[in-house]
């Protein structure tokens, strides 16, 4: 009976310590993380405006939901590694729809010819 009582104490606990990923996020705006899917640490990545800055990423990491105002399914990109400056530079944004509240995931890597490669992800 102790070991059932232990378990279920365990369980209760160990569920109010967990949280989901989006528990101290605003789900009434656009929430934007990156995805380092490049070899190399990424120091620094810039998402549209220079307030948007994305730190510290090591290959295969995910970096925090920041918010945005309006985000599209690509942006202008920086990205500082290896000291190396990677530019994703979009010439406009005609036709495009801004994406709706919710989460969303830019998954990026390095390309050989110095490029960035950009994958859009829903969450």
């Amino acid at each position: 009976m102790k070991r059932i009582l232990s378990l279920v104490t365990f369980v209760v606990l160990f569920s109010l310590g967990c949280s989901d990923r989006d528990d101290d996020l605003n789900a009434n705006a656009v929430n934007l993380r990156i995805q380092n899917k490049s070899s190399l640490r990424f120091d620094e990545v810039q998402v549209g405006g220079v307030d948007k800055v994305h730190s510290q990423v090591p290959p295969g990491a995910f970096t925090a939901y920041l918010e945005y105002e309006t985000v599209y399914r690509y942006s202008y990109i920086r990205i500082e590694a290896d000291g190396q400056t990677y530019v994703l530079q979009p010439i406009d944004f005609v036709g495009e729809t801004p994406l709706s509240k919710g989460f969303y995931t830019y998954e990026l890597d390095l390309e050989q010819g110095g490029g960035i490669s950009l994958n859009f992800v829903v969450d």
